[in-house]
């Protein structure tokens, strides 16, 4: 068994879509029309067979109060691996994105939470081997 799809809720598919390839650097794998919204989904550059993640619209009504209560208590909704947190950090921070949490140092893994600007907090991390 492995992981093949995830997803993270977002208030705008072509705003997230925007965010997650031009800033944080995925690749576009899916844009199927439906109704209103679209399963739009992207990968890794790195691995564009691998795991993908679902820009899923969150219109359902228990989303927005979950999301909400994410971000009051700074949780990222979901963690991506990076090589080097801390240049990670300086790339997007001078792409504009806005970080809730500095890279830390936390024994063998550091970590640092952004904002991807459609709903959500997003950590990225690196743990040592």
């Amino acid at each position: 068994m492995r992981i093949n799809l995830t997803s993270v809720f977002v208030d705008d598919q072509e705003k997230a879509l925007r965010f997650y390839t031009d800033v944080l650097g995925f690749v576009k794998k899916h844009d199927v029309p439906l109704g209103e919204d679209r399963w739009l989904t992207v990968v890794s550059p790195e691995d564009p067979d691998g795991t993908e993640l679902l820009l899923e619209p969150s219109g359902h009504p228990a989303v927005k109060p979950f999301k909400e209560a994410l971000v009051a208590d700074g949780i990222p909704f979901t963690s991506f691996a990076v090589d080097d947190v801390k240049a990670e950090h300086e790339r997007l921070r001078g792409l504009g994105v806005r970080f809730t949490q500095e890279p830390v140092d936390m024994g063998p893994v550091t970590a640092a939470v952004l904002d991807d600007t459609c709903g959500n907090l997003i950590q990225i991390a690196h743990q040592a081997v």
